[in-house]
């Protein structure tokens, strides 16, 4: 009788620049060898017009952490970067190459950190003459025609969104009820720099709240705005539309009020008896909620689980508002921070390891 030789455990590089940080990890099989976040300050990355021009810089980072931690890129079996905004994608892993190299350096579907991650990993991995890849980006787009309809003709609404840790935080809640995440209907809650909520219907994300444009403010970004004062605003005349984006996406939400990013400050400031901070912090939970209840509808009101995930998951203060709000829908299941490195490695890994096939961009 012959056993089968157990496969060596697969080492895998992976790169998560994001709008405050750059995340590098290095794992072999599930294990990480590496976890790093590098900070980068309003003042670091200020001296780039573009996204794209933060390439060195972000790459110079990535490359001192391998050398800081011993790891040699020749000893790397894979590259794989977090996918950015490009052309509408369902979810998987896919191979970069170069169709999608040019659409995320063109940046015509927004300028966003995680457009990088793609031309990094490639980068990395020509060095280590491996192959390159991207898990679930967050152009994954898989909406019914229903959902995209928005009541403007030729204005269609889009499915971008936290697709990397949606389903990464999905997959880890179904494995921990003993089921699967194409089994499951879930609404998921990721509560980051952007909020997204997301329908999801026996593994797909069938509808979404864009965090661009629609859906509950963050610490920066406005959400969704009542469509007639909006376009008042942009023909004022105050604003050029450089700035009336960065009021949007960067100088909106929390801090156009209280002039900080930080929602532990506003805690704390809610604490101090700042009412103010305390009504923007029921408005958070409170539109976080009503989205949650939105999305639960699209699936007719059958949810397994509400997820809530993301870096303001760790405010016990505002997973209690929301979950007061929410839990006559279905039980919450909360996943604070993010898996993405995890994830980004474990998608390569199936691939590598022939479990799933990588998919094409076109």
């Amino acid at each position: 009788m012959t056993t089968a030789t157990p496969q060596a455990p697969l080492r895998v590089l992976a790169i998560n620049p994001g709008a405050t940080s750059t995340k590098v990890g290095v794992f072999e099989g599930e294990t990480p060898l590496l976890k790093k976040s590098v900070e980068h300050s309003t003042a670091d990355l200020a001296k780039f017009p573009r996204v794209a021009d933060q390439y060195n810089y972000r790459f110079e980072l990535v490359e001192a952490a391998l050398r800081d931690a011993g790891v040699a890129l020749d000893s790397l079996d894979a590259v794989v970067g977090r996918g950015g905004l490009m052309n509408p994608v369902p979810g998987g892993v896919y191979e970069v190459n170069d169709a999608m190299v040019e659409d995320l350096r063109k940046a015509e579907h927004g300028e966003h950190p995680s457009n990088l991650g793609a031309l990094l990993a490639r980068e990395f991995a020509r060095k280590a003459e491996v192959r390159a890849f991207i898990v679930d980006p967050v152009a994954t787009d898989e909406m019914e025609p229903v959902a995209r309809i928005s009541g403007l003709a030729g204005l269609d609404r889009t499915g971008f969104h936290h697709a990397l840790n949606h389903r990464a935080v999905a997959k880890k809640v179904a494995r921990e009820m003993g089921k699967r995440y194409e089994d499951l209907d879930l609404v998921v809650a990721h509560l980051g720099t952007g909020i997204t909520v997301a329908a999801h219907r026996h593994g797909k994300s069938v509808d979404v709240c864009d965090a661009r444009s629609e859906g509950p403010f963050s610490m920066d970004r406005a959400g969704g705005l009542p469509a007639y004062s909006l376009m008042n605003l942009c023909y004022s005349g105050k604003y050029t539309h450089k700035e009336m984006r960065e009021l949007l996406i960067a100088r909106g939400g929390m801090f156009s009020y209280l002039d900080t990013k930080d929602l532990r400050q506003v805690e704390r400031m809610a604490q101090e008896g700042h009412e103010q901070a305390a009504l923007l912090i029921d408005a958070l939970a409170y539109q976080v909620a009503k989205e949650i209840g939105a999305q639960a509808t699209v699936l007719e009101g059958h949810v397994d689980r509400i997820i809530l995930t993301g870096g303001m998951a760790n405010s016990a203060l505002l997973v209690e508002k929301i979950s007061r709000r929410v839990a006559f829908i279905a039980p919450l299941a909360l996943v604070p921070g993010e898996e993405e490195l995890e994830a980004l490695s474990a998608g390569v890994q199936r691939v590598l390891r022939g479990e799933e096939t990588e998919k094409i961009y076109r």
